[in-house]
């Protein structure tokens, strides 16, 4: 199989930290011993392109990189209120040839001033949100999300959040399994929590602290356990409220709703990479029965356990042979 190529498109004055973030993610991408992405960056004039940071970065590719890619990545600039013109005509284009295309941080400028985005849900860094939304009403923005697909069409907000795109798109390219072994290279948490659909993922805001991180690497090595908010507090040394303010404030959510998160990760995971029956995976995520299963993947994915494990395996022919009644 022939690698995903994928095309980093470098606005002016361009963010080094957003072009940074597709080589590093991607290129960690392997399967079965060759690259998973070839990656190349391009510019809408190849030579040197002036970063934010007041150095010039040479890029020798120009937009012609687009036409020959799979996927469109659009890297934040310094100048988001002024789209370039070259790069919104290559955008419409790849949009006509049915490509996916990302943006990190203020790149969903372009996206929107190409029209991609006109009825369709988005984000952008924060602090130029409202910009955003002012110069186009017609998107559907959505504040305090680390990214959102719709469609063909994926949104990050700022700094770090495109780490998180990146885990997400290899994800859905690759697998579970790839895309964490990828986070572990980079020394980076796994795939973020998100209410995810069929066709859209919208994950919580991302992580603010560090004082409930010991709690969370513990949970997350004994999901298969019947943790409780009282298990949890006693492993932080606090009082469940103070565990229960704590935690939200770090990370968004309930600790109840992050364990759920995590116990779903973790059945889907399994069922990319194992032929485990139904009832096995319930256990193994801490979710106890095939029928509960059943039912938080559904919420989660829009598929039953049996049509997630035969769209998204990893283990070929025949890896979704469980005959579990609640799959």
């Amino acid at each position: 199989m022939p690698a995903h190529r994928i095309a980093v498109i470098a606005p002016s004055p361009v963010s080094m930290f957003n072009l940074a973030i597709p080589e590093m993610m991607f290129g960690k991408v392997e399967v079965d011993g060759r690259p998973g992405y070839e990656v190349v960056i391009c510019a809408a004039e190849p030579g040197p392109v002036p970063t934010s940071g007041g150095l010039d970065l040479h890029v020798p590719r120009g937009l012609d990189a687009v036409h020959e890619a799979d996927t469109v990545v659009v890297a934040g600039t310094g100048a988001p209120y002024e789209p370039d013109p070259r790069i919104v005509t290559a955008l419409r284009e790849a949009a006509g040839a049915g490509k996916r295309i990302a943006s990190l941080c203020t790149g969903a400028f372009q996206l929107a001033e190409a029209g991609l985005l006109h009825g369709r849900r988005a984000t952008t860094y924060w602090a130029h949100a409202e910009e955003l939304r002012r110069r186009y009403p017609q998107v559907d923005l959505q504040g305090d999300v680390l990214y959102v697909q719709d469609g063909p069409y994926v949104t990050a907000s700022g700094y770090a959040a495109g780490i998180d795109l990146c885990l997400h798109v290899i994800r859905t390219d690759y697998g579970a399994a790839v895309a964490n072994e990828v986070a572990r290279l980079s020394l980076v948490a796994p795939v973020r929590p998100g209410g995810q659909t069929q066709f859209t993922h919208t994950p919580l805001p991302p992580e603010r602290g560090t004082f409930c991180a010991d709690t969370r690497g513990w949970a997350m090595r004994n999901l298969d356990k019947p943790l409780t908010l009282t298990d949890l507090a006693r492993h932080a040394g606090v009082s469940v409220r103070t565990l229960t303010r704590r935690f939200h404030a770090e990370s968004g959510v309930s600790p109840l709703q992050w364990l759920l998160h995590q116990r779903i990760e973790r059945a889907k995971e399994l069922l990319e990479t194992t032929r485990l029956p139904m009832d096995q995976v319930a256990r193994a995520c801490g979710l106890g029965t095939a029928d509960s299963l059943r039912t938080h993947v559904v919420r989660r994915t829009g598929l039953t356990p049996s049509a997630y494990r035969a769209q998204f395996t990893r283990l070929g022919t025949g890896a979704a042979g469980d005959t579990s009644s609640a799959a």
